[in-house]
């Protein structure tokens, strides 16, 4: 199942809010471990922009797309 969720800052490190909804649906409570799959969005609108006009090539966008992910 997935849920977009936003990143915050809690202390020295980031934290993830997992909706009530999610938590009652999973039975989830305090102390469970649970698998978080991070998948980064691209601001593909801004992208297409340049590619249309024809300020970066099909190749660019692509680097863009993926840019700080390994």
């Amino acid at each position: 199942m997935a849920v977009e969720t936003k990143l915050k800052k809690w202390g020295n490190s980031m934290a993830i809010i997992v909706p009530s909804s999610l938590v009652e649906k999973r039975k989830l409570k305090e102390n469970d471990t649970i698998l978080v799959e991070i998948v980064k969005e691209a601001n593909l609108s801004e992208i297409s922009r340049l590619i249309k006009k024809r300020k970066i090539s099909g190749q660019e966008a692509k680097d863009e797309a993926r840019r700080g992910w390994d």
